[in-house]
């Protein structure tokens, strides 16, 4: 339970978060309490360049709340990070994928792409993530190989 009041804003602190206008936001942040910073950080870790995240850290910007800060700052870092991270395993594993589904070796896959082989293992580990278009020229090899081979 949040000890949490809004002031002057009609949503109430037990509508969901995404729902809460800037003030809001500003007040949870000014003077929440760590049950309310859990609930901001769950909404960031959901969509960390989403509304609630842009709305933190435009609060942030405007009162730097000592501790509160450096807290909210750094879960929406780690949020963005580890989006970013599954984003690039994503890529990573629909690469294996597309050189798997080809029939090829990664030698003739990647010649294919006009690549080595080295580099294309960087791609299919998450090293390395490719340019959309290599990542659509992927797409490409994989299902012409796949015609050929059908």
């Amino acid at each position: 339970m949040s000890a949490l009041r809004f002031r002057n804003i009609t949503a109430s602190v037990d509508d969901p978060v995404e729902t809460w206008p800037f003030e809001g936001i500003l007040a949870a942040v000014e003077r929440g309490t760590l049950p309310d910073w859990r609930r901001l950080a769950a909404a960031i870790r959901a969509d960390p360049w989403g509304p609630v995240a842009q709305q933190v850290l435009e609060a942030l910007g405007i009162s730097r709340p000592y501790g509160t800060s450096e807290l909210l700052t750094t879960v929406i870092e780690r949020a963005r990070q580890d989006a970013a991270d599954a984003e690039r395993d994503e890529v990573a594993g629909e690469i294996r994928d597309l050189v798997g589904r080809s029939g090829l070796s990664q030698q003739d896959f990647a010649l294919r792409l006009g690549t080595s082989r080295p580099r294309l293992s960087t791609y299919m580990s998450g090293k390395v993530t490719p340019s959309a278009s290599l990542m659509l020229r992927m797409r490409r090899v994989a299902a012409q190989a796949q015609a050929k081979d059908g």
